[in-house]
């Protein structure tokens, strides 16, 4: 049976083609998305050892570099060490346009005494949340197969966090209006008040 995701949709007031209007977070889902998530890790020595031990699907090697640029992205959450950097800066036109290259803003670019927490956290699941063209910012909250209660949690952490993460350039409203709809089912618009009663009664 086709268990379907459910997704939040957030129209915002954000111009995206302006710098000051951007928005790149992360927020922790305390209940997970309802999928697997697979992790691929760039690291070398103890550290990659330590990311395996972590729950690591994937450990950059030469081969598997090779892969991604043939077009391979058989993970969800690439995490690196400072140091990798460099070696990565070349995948950035096939990771950046999947929404795969690491970056401090989203906790994917971490020491490596954080590796492991870095990957546990992937694992747990986590919605990255940025703009669309269209100023409007999605993200997977769960499954059909999700308690009510844990929707709600999730729910709430999303929210919270883009209402956290306004950025200082837009003017006026931010978040315009907010959507929740299943894969194949219709949208509804949830009341703004009752979102902030529900952050506020979760937190």
């Amino acid at each position: 049976k086709f268990n379907e995701a459910i997704e939040l949709h957030v129209a915002t007031g954000a111009d995206p083609r302006h710098a000051d209007q951007q928005l790149r977070e992360v927020a922790e889902l305390p209940h997970g998305t309802g999928k697997g998530v697979r992790v691929f890790v760039f690291a070398q020595g103890d550290v990659a050892r330590a990311a395996m031990d972590a729950g690591a699907d994937y450990i950059a090697d030469d081969e598997l570099i090779k892969r991604i640029e043939g077009g391979w992205s058989e993970f969800d959450v690439a995490i690196a060490t400072p140091d990798q950097m460099g070696k990565i800066g070349r995948l950035g036109r096939y990771l950046g346009r999947k929404g795969l290259m690491p970056n401090p803003r989203t906790g994917t670019v971490v020491q490596p005494d954080n590796i492991k927490n870095a990957i546990e956290s992937s694992k747990k699941g986590r919605a990255e949340l940025r703009l669309d063209r269209g100023a409007n910012i999605h993200a997977r909250i769960g499954t059909v197969a999700f308690e009510v209660d844990q929707i709600l949690e999730n729910l709430s952490s999303v929210y919270s966090t883009i209402v956290r993460a306004r950025p200082d350039g837009v003017k006026g409203t931010f978040v315009k209006s907010v959507t929740l709809c299943t894969t194949m089912g219709p949208g509804f618009k949830l009341d703004q008040g009752e979102l902030e009663k529900l952050t506020q009664s979760v937190r």
